[in-house]
């Protein structure tokens, strides 16, 4: 983002996540009038602090803090110190929501939601924000959409009384199926609503028991996939920046970070090696 001076908005929907309305921005003098929205309002706050009323009441949403609000509950808002406020915001409809918890046969008949208005959680705070990221940048869809999956399930968990979710149970030929799909397409790899209508599975449902099955989420079991492939590669001499497009790394530079934090070498390196 901007200088602490400046403000700055970015303002975004999430094709990965259905349209999930996000944002982030910087407010200094920014101030909010009563208002309401008809989706709820995650936001964490990662700089400065955020005052707001809400439910009637005060309250004070500082640094590591983060923010929930149910749809149409009326609040009002602005800095509370002189340099505003930095926050990474979701703005979820009710639908996208129990869309997710109806994955694992967790939706209710009535609307799930919040008591409290701050929340000092860490783990869904870094959580959150990471995710928020994630949708920001040039992660893959089967990422994006299960740490989403991921992040409202330990959200609605802890804070909105929502049963537990049952333990995964074991799909050998799901997670098998699965492989081999990603293994078939390792430039261009499914979303993870697409690997879990090939295998007949609701997607978080999928997610997990796929989790259980491997030890691994399956973003992160395709990229392992990707680099034991990007090692023959480089074996064979191929030089670097062919294997990251053949692989769907981002760019070189994505490649040699990846391979260097799983192999301790960079992919330059490792091929020089073998060629010698």
């Amino acid at each position: 983002m901007a200088q602490d001076s400046t403000e700055q908005t970015r303002f975004w929907q999430s094709r990965e996540l259905g349209g999930v309305e996000l944002l982030h921005a910087h407010y200094v003098e920014q101030r909010f009038s009563p208002h309401v929205h008809d989706s709820f309002v995650f936001a964490v706050i990662e700089r400065g602090a955020h005052r707001f009323r809400h439910l009637g009441s005060e309250h004070l949403a500082p640094t590591g803090g983060m923010i929930l609000i149910n749809p149409d509950e009326v609040h009002s808002c602005a800095k509370a110190g002189d340099a505003g406020w930095h926050y990474r915001a979701f703005y979820p409809q009710v639908a996208q929501v129990n869309g997710v918890l109806d994955e694992l046969g967790l939706a209710s008949s009535g609307q799930p939601g919040f008591a409290s208005s701050v929340l000092y959680d860490l783990q869904l705070h870094r959580m959150f924000a990471r995710l928020h990221r994630l949708l920001e940048g040039d992660a893959s869809a089967l990422q994006q959409q299960t740490a989403w999956r991921e992040a409202i399930l330990l959200l609605f968990q802890r804070h909105a009384r929502i049963p537990q979710a049952p333990l995964p149970g074991r799909e050998p030929q799901a997670v098998a199926r699965a492989k081999e799909l990603l293994n078939s397409q390792l430039a261009e790899p499914p979303s993870l609503e697409q690997l879990a209508a090939a295998v007949n599975l609701s997607p978080f449902h999928f997610a997990r028991v796929f989790r259980r099955a491997t030890g691994l989420p399956p973003h992160a079991w395709l990229q392992q996939r990707r680099l034991e492939r990007a090692r023959v590669l480089l074996k064979g001499g191929c030089a670097p920046l062919s294997v990251a497009m053949q692989l769907g790394f981002a760019d070189q530079s994505h490649l040699g970070r990846q391979f260097k934090q799983a192999y301790g070498v960079a992919p330059g390196e490792y091929r020089k090696a073998c060629q010698g």
